[in-house]
C-alpha cells in the first residue's frame, strides 16, 4: 500500500516474516494519536494496565499520516512534528525508530543514576531496581512526546556492538561494608578486580556506551578508555547498567574497568545516530502514543489518558522526618516532642522497617514489646498535629502468620518471597490483611518499600498462576502494588498518601509519590539525584523526592564537617522538591545531632518550606486539576532557549521560582544561567534584579542556595 492515508483510523497491511501484520493509528485525544502495529491473528494476553481512557476520536487538532511503514504526525498548523520510520515486530521483539535531529533535546524515561538530563543518543536499559525507575515516556524540545506501551524490559537506543571485558588473574582488593537487604542490615565482603578489553572503532564520532556489570545489582560503575576515566560511580547499591556518550577517534581503544569479583562486564557501544529507538525483546505489538504540544500540554494529555493525580494532602507537603530506624513508640514520641520543643516545623514522622520484630518480615504487626499500643501512638502524634507514615513491603516472611496464609493460597511469585500482585486473588489477600491489621491503627501514610520487586526478581519466573512470563511484565509490578493499596484505601474511606520506591507510567493516578532509593551521600550522587528527579518529572510523574543527606552516610557523620556541608546542600535543595524528606541508614537524622550551626541552618530550611506552603499548595492544585508539574525541567518553560535546555541541575519549582542547587564543596558564590524571560529575574535572597538570557554569579552562604523569582509571578 503506497498511497498516503490521513483519516481518523488508519490500517496498513504488510507482510513480515510470512505473517500478515497491521498498523493501526487512532486519535485518542485532541493532541494525541495511538499507534499499534501487530499481528491481528494473535490475541493480546495482557490487560491494558496503562490507559484509563480508551475513547477514539473522529477528529483531532493533530493529523496522522501513513506512507508505507512510516507514520508522520503534524500539529494543527500542518507542520511535521514527529516521524516514525521503523515499525517492526519479529519473533516477539518490537522495535520503534523515529527521527531525532542533532539539535533536538529529549527528556524523561524516569529516574536513572547516569547523570544525564538530555537523553538524546544515550543508550539505556529500562528495568526496575533499587535507585532506578523505568518509565518509557519522553518529551522532545521539538514539540512532541512519546509513550512506549510495553510492560517488559525495554532497550532505549540499543547498541549493536559489544565486547566482554576479561578479568585479570590474581587476588583483588577486599573491603567489608554495611548494606541493606531484604533480610535487614548485613555486612558484605567485596573484592575488586581489573577487567580489560579492546575495541576497534571504524569511524570517528560520538558513541553511546552501555556498561553492564552482569549482575542484578552493581556495587561500582567504572570504565577507563585509553587511560582516561569515562564512567565512575560508587554506592553500596547501583543499577546493573551505566550509560555514557563519548567522542572516539577512529582506531583501536583500550578498555579497563575496576569492578567487583563476581561481575561479568560487557560494554555495548554504537555510534550516535539522528534517530531514537525503543526495543522490547518480549512484546505483543509495537504500541505507542504520540502527543503534540508544549510540555505542559503533553503531560496534561498523558494524565488524561493514563490517569489524573489525586490532590496530595496538605500535610504531606510539609517536612517529612525519617531515619533508619525508630526502635519503639517511645523513641518516636520523644523525637516528635523535641521537634516541637525546639520549634522545628514537622508534618510527618516515619517508622521504617523491622517494627514487626519477632513476628517476621512485613508481618503487618507491631512487636508489642517495643510498640505496646500503635493506635495510642498515632493518637498521640495527631494531638501534636503530626502524621505517621509506616513502611509496608510487598515481601512477606513465609513463616509469619500472614505468610502462611499466602503460601496456602499460592499467592507468591514462585521461588521468591514477593507477593504476586498480577494474581487478583493474591492482591485481594494482601489487602485483606493490610486493611484488617494496619488500617485500624490510624496510620496516615504508607511507605510501600521495594516495589520493583528488588533485584529484578521477575526475570525468569512466571506470574498469575503461571499465566504470564515475568519478562512480559517485569516493569509494571510497582503499578499493581500501588493500585492494590490505593483502591483499598479509597474503598475504606481513607485519604491515600503512598510513598513507593518504584513506579511505572500511570502510577500518578494512585496518589503515589516516588523517591530515589538507597543512594549514597557524595557530591556526585547528589548531582545525579537532581537529574534523576528531572527525568521522572519529564516522564509525567509529579510527586518525587530523595533521601536528603543521602541514605548511606559516613560513620562519622555527626562530626565530619565535609559531610555536614554536603548534607546541608541536600536539605537546602529539598526545600524546593515536590516533597521534602530526610532519611539515612544507621543514622539518627535529627537536626540537633549535627551541631548547633547545622541545626540552625536546617531550622531555616524547614521554616522556608512552610513559608512557601501557600505557593506549594497552589502548585499542588495545578498538578491535580490541570495536569501540572511542580519540579519543572527547563524545557517546560523555556523550550526555545537552547542555553536553558543545556542546564543539567537548574529547574523551576512551580512557574515562579528558578532553583540553582549548589553541587560543589566550599562555594561562596555560584554561577546560574537565567533563561530568556520578559521582565527578567529577581534574586530571592537579595532582591536584586537581573535580565534574562545571561549567566550571573551570586553570593551564597552555608545556609542557602541561589533562587530567583520569575518576573510576573508572585509567591506569597
Amino acid at each position: 500500500m503506497k498511497k498516503l492515508l490521513s483519516v481518523a483510523l488508519l490500517w496498513l497491511v504488510t507482510l513480515s516474516a510470512g505473517a500478515q501484520q497491521k498498523l493501526m493509528v487512532t486519535y485518542v485525544a485532541k493532541n494525541a494519536v495511538r499507534v499499534r502495529y501487530s499481528d491481528p491473528k494473535v490475541k493480546p494476553e495482557l490487560p491494558d494496565w496503562l490507559y484509563v481512557k480508551h475513547e477514539e476520536l473522529k477528529k483531532a487538532d493533530v493529523t496522522a499520516t501513513v506512507r508505507g511503514n512510516v507514520v508522520t504526525v503534524k500539529d494543527k498548523a500542518g507542520k511535521n512534528v514527529f516521524c516514525a520510520t521503523t515499525h517492526q515486530l519479529k519473533e516477539g521483539e518490537a522495535t520503534l525508530t523515529f527521527e531525532s535531529p542533532k539539535d533536538e533535546f529529549l527528556f524523561g524515561l524516569g529516574q536513572f543514576q547516569d547523570g544525564y538530563s538530555n537523553v538524546r543518543g544515550l543508550s539505556r536499559r529500562l528495568t526496575q531496581v533499587n535507585t532506578q525507575i523505568s518509565i518509557p515516556m519522553l518529551i522532545s524540545s521539538k514539540g512532541y512526546g512519546v509513550l512506549w506501551n510495553n510492560y517488559g524490559l525495554t532497550e532505549f537506543n540499543p547498541c549493536k556492538q559489544s565486547v566482554k571485558l576479561i578479568k585479570r588473574a590474581g587476588a583483588g582488593e577486599r573491603e567489608e561494608v554495611n548494606v541493606t537487604s531484604t533480610e535487614g542490615g548485613k555486612k558484605e565482603v567485596r573484592e575488586r578486580h581489573i577487567f580489560e578489553a579492546t575495541i576497534d572503532v571504524k569511524e570517528a564520532g560520538d558513541y553511546a556506551l552501555l556498561l553492564d556489570v552482569g549482575q542484578k545489582m552493581a556495587r561500582r560503575h567504572n570504565l577507563l578508555i585509553d587511560g582516561k576515566p569515562v564512567i565512575e560511580m560508587q554506592n553500596l547499591w547501583l543499577p546493573p547498567t551505566a550509560s555514557k556518550i563519548v567522542t572516539l577517534s577512529k582506531g583501536s581503544h583500550k578498555l579497563l574497568a575496576e569492578l567487583t569479583k563476581d561481575d561479568k562486564p560487557v560494554l555495548y557501544y554504537n555510534k550516535v545516530k539522528d534517530e531514537t529507538t525503543f526495543r522490547s525483546p518480549v512484546a505483543e505489538a509495537v504500541d505507542y502514543t504520540v502527543f503534540i504540544g508544549t510540555p505542559d500540554e503533553i503531560i496534561a494529555t498523558y494524565r488524561e489518558l493514563t490517569g489524573e493525580c489525586p490532590l496530595m494532602p496538605d500535610w504531606a507537603l510539609g517536612y517529612i522526618h525519617c531515619r533508619e530506624r525508630f526502635h519503639s513508640s517511645d523513641e518516636i514520641l520523644q523525637t516528635a516532642n523535641r521537634f516541637r520543643s525546639e520549634q522545628l516545623p514537622i508534618s510527618m514522622i516515619v517508622q521504617d522497617w523491622q517494627y514487626w520484630g519477632k513476628y517476621g518480615w512485613n508481618s503487618m504487626r507491631f512487636d508489642e514489646e517495643f510498640y505496646p499500643d500503635p493506635k495510642a501512638l498515632t493518637d498521640s502524634l495527631h494531638k501534636m498535629d503530626i502524621r505517621l507514615m509506616v513502611s509496608v513491603w510487598s515481601k512477606i516472611d513465609k513463616n509469619s502468620e500472614v505468610g502462611k496464609q499466602m503460601v496456602a493460597g499460592g499467592h507468591y511469585i514462585p521461588g521468591t518471597d514477593w507477593i504476586d500482585f498480577f494474581n487478583p486473588d493474591a492482591a485481594a489477600a494482601y489487602w485483606k490483611n493490610f486493611s484488617e491489621r494496619l488500617v485500624p491503627l490510624g496510620i496516615d501514610a504508607w511507605w510501600q518499600d521495594a516495589t520493583e520487586p528488588e533485584n529484578d526478581d521477575l526475570e525468569g519466573r512466571r506470574v498469575n498462576a503461571g499465566k504470564w512470563a515475568g519478562e512480559q511484565v517485569r516493569n509494571v509490578y510497582p503499578l499493581l502494588v500501588n493500585k492494590t493499596v490505593y483502591e483499598g484505601l479509597v474503598a475504606a474511606g481513607k485519604e491515600p498518601m503512598i510513598l513507593t520506591r518504584c513506579g511505572f507510567a500511570g502510577i500518578q493516578r494512585y496518589g503515589s509519590a516516588l523517591w530515589s532509593g538507597d543512594v549514597g551521600n557524595d557530591w556526585e550522587t547528589f548531582r545525579r539525584q537532581i537529574t534523576a528527579g528531572l527525568g521522572i518529572q519529564a516522564a509525567g510523574i509529579p510527586w518525587w523526592t530523595y533521601d536528603a543527606g543521602g541514605f548511606f552516610r559516613p560513620q562519622n557523620q555527626y562530626t565530619d564537617s565535609a559531610y555536614i556541608e554536603r548534607m546541608l546542600r541536600w536539605i537546602e535543595t529539598a526545600v524546593y522538591l515536590p516533597l521534602m524528606r530526610v532519611h539515612g541508614y544507621m543514622s539518627n537524622t535529627e537536626p540537633w545531632n549535627y551541631g548547633k550551626e547545622a541545626q540552625n541552618i536546617i531550622a531555616q530550611c524547614l521554616k522556608e518550606r512552610y513559608r512557601l506552603m501557600p505557593y506549594i499548595k497552589r502548585c499542588a492544585k495545578e498538578v491535580s486539576e490541570k495536569g501540572g508539574t511542580l519540579m519543572r525541567p527547563l524545557v517546560f518553560d523555556f523550550t526555545n532557549d537552547v542555553e536553558a535546555l543545556k542546564q543539567k541541575y537548574e529547574y523551576m519549582f512551580g512557574p515562579a521560582l528558578l532553583i540553582s542547587p549548589v553541587t560543589e564543596p566550599g562555594a561562596s558564590s555560584w554561577r546560574t544561567y537565567l533563561p530568556q524571560n520578559s521582565g527578567g529575574w529577581t534574586d530571592y535572597h537579595t532582591g536584586k534584579h537581573y535580565d534574562g538570557g545571561q549567566y550571573v554569579t551570586t553570593p551564597v552562604t552555608k545556609a542557602y542556595i541561589p533562587v530567583f523569582i520569575r518576573a510576573g509571578y508572585t509567591i506569597y
